[in-house]
């Protein structure tokens, strides 16, 4: 009996038959990650908006006034009174009358009398100039409850954790392909609730369902294509990544031609939908059925990849061996048992969870600084094409350490003179922030590669999904990092994202090199590497 690495060998590694599968599967990618970056969009600043007083939209109607007219009627005054304040979070605490003057509407005040005009905090009807353009003004994230758009994105990124955990299990058990498919179904239908929500408990809830299938799609995408190549296509799941960034590159076009809110969300979901006619032409990973003890299925789906690749397997196979089994029930203890797997594990954590947190902090952070919004995300999106290359021509020559290790240490040093550099020159400031963006991505690629050959076979799958699962972790921190410190100074996150960056290229170089190597086998294995 022929094992499955060589009847995959017999009927092609990487034939015509995978590369179809690679192409049509990596498209998940681009919806993906336009999901994960949404919020920097659905999210985006309102614009010009203001207070409204208690009483306004009564007189307003009644006196027939624009916007512009009950802005200069309500801000105007507070303005001459205070200088300070702007009307958006606070307002007059005085009641217009809406019998009284349309010329003259300040009544009675609340409390005080002669004066300076006292002044109360605004919790609710704020009015904006663009009140569908995003989240914001659709459900007031503005003033005291501003973080809870760091909620929003905080929820998605627990969605990814519930989903690497729940999905992953399901896939492992019930299937590549059906858990991929009904994952496909889940974003999309709770991306159309998210985008018609009546309120933003309703929202946070789909979109925290939508972000579990959501990594339920990347996950098992990403699990097909690298079962159904040979072991010497270990890049495939690099390459994989440069789907990721045109989405990323994408995004920004579709922001921009869409002018609301629910359009956006509407257009990075409904895709999903096409992902479904994958059912007909992506078959089940034959690894998977080999290890649910389905020997006939997979020698059918070897023998269909054989005859679209234009080889053929010997009519003699009647069942295929598959040579390594998991361990049954591992658990985090098998992980840190014995000395080089506990060090490997504990550097592979916190690699996971800096280059997400960093990551996914530079690309918030491009809402907040100003600027053109989309011409500075689709170039700070295309400048990632190019780790994805720097990769594949470092990699099999200088190995993955020193790649890995440069990746975090350039980041680190791009963050830190990026937030010291004057805004006079923002040429500069934008040029050096892009390096930093280019190198925390090649980071963040890297560890996905030296995550799966550092573990053995038996537990490799258990240690990638729990040390991914630090990756969403600093997903959910990132924008409350971001946009919490950023209130202090805007440039306080890139000093902690150095520094985290800086830590985490050092410990990544106590790692073993694993160029060239055979992927370990057994814990024994690792500990020899």
């Amino acid at each position: 009996m022929p094992s499955f690495d060589e009847v995959l060998k017999e009927a092609g590694e990487f034939g015509r038959f995978q590369k179809r599968v690679f192409f049509l599967l990596s498209q998940t990618g681009i919806t993906f990650s336009s999901l994960f970056a949404s919020v920097v969009f659905l999210g985006r600043a309102p614009g010009n908006f203001w207070c409204r007083i208690p009483g306004a939209a009564e007189l307003s109607e009644r006196c027939g006034w624009t916007l512009e007219e009950e802005r200069n009627f309500t801000v105007l005054p507070l303005l001459l009174g205070n200088e300070s304040v702007t009307g958006q979070c606070e307002r007059l605490d005085v009641t217009w009358d809406a019998s009284g003057s349309c010329s003259s509407p300040l009544g009675r005040r609340g409390n005080g009398s002669a004066g300076s005009p006292p002044l109360a905090p605004c919790h609710q009807h704020w009015v904006y100039e663009q009140p569908r353009a995003s989240i914001v003004s659709e459900y007031d994230l503005v003033c005291g409850n501003a973080w809870m758009l760091d909620l929003s994105q905080a929820i998605l990124n627990l969605g990814f954790l519930a989903g690497a955990f729940i999905l992953g299990y399901a896939a492992d058990r019930y299937g590549r392909i059906l858990i991929y498919l009904l994952s496909c179904l889940g974003v999309g239908i709770c991306g159309i609730i998210v985008a018609f929500s009546p309120n933003f408990t309703v929202f946070l809830i789909f979109r925290f369902l939508q972000g579990m299938f959501g990594k339920g799609t990347w996950m098992t995408c990403y699990v097909i294509v690298t079962e159904i190549v040979g072991s010497d296509q270990r890049m495939v799941g690099i390459v994989i990544q440069i789907f990721f960034t045109l989405g990323m590159i994408i995004l920004p076009g579709i922001a921009y031609l869409i002018p609301t809110w629910q359009g956006i969300q509407l257009a990075i979901s409904l895709p999903n939908f096409l992902f479904l006619l994958y059912y007909w032409v992506v078959p089940e990973s034959p690894r998977w059925l080999l290890t649910r003890k389905k020997g006939e299925k997979a020698l059918k789906i070897m023998r269909r990849i054989a005859k679209h690749n234009g080889k053929f397997l010997s009519p003699h196979y009647s069942e295929i061996t598959i040579s390594n089994e998991e361990v049954s029930n591992p658990s985090f203890l098998d992980l840190v048992r014995t000395p080089q797997m506990r060090r490997n594990t504990l550097i592979l954590m916190y690699a996971w969870f800096t280059s997400a947190l960093i990551y996914q902090g530079l690309v918030m952070r491009l809402g907040i600084i100003g600027g053109n919004l989309y011409l500075d995300f689709f170039i700070s999106g295309a400048v990632e094409l190019p780790s994805a290359f720097l990769i594949l021509v470092t990699m099999d020559r200088i190995g993955r350490r020193l790649p890995f290790a440069m990746g975090n240490i350039v980041a680190s040093v791009a963050c830190l003179i990026t937030a010291f550099l004057p805004e006079d020159i923002p040429w500069l400031k934008t040029t050096v922030a892009t390096l930093g963006r280019l190198s925390i991505t090649i980071a963040f690629e890297v560890v996905y590669l030296v995550n799966s050959e550092l573990y053995p076979t038996t537990l490799r799958n258990f240690g990638v999904s729990l040390c991914s699962s630090l990756c969403d972790l600093g997903g959910i921190i990132a924008p409350f990092l971001l946009f919490r410190l950023a209130a202090i100074w805007l440039e306080l996150p890139l000093v902690i994202f150095s520094i985290l960056a800086a830590v985490c290229g050092l410990l990544v170089l106590l790692l073993p090199e694993t160029k060239g190597i055979s992927l370990p086998e057994t814990v024994e294995d690792v500990e020899q590497l």
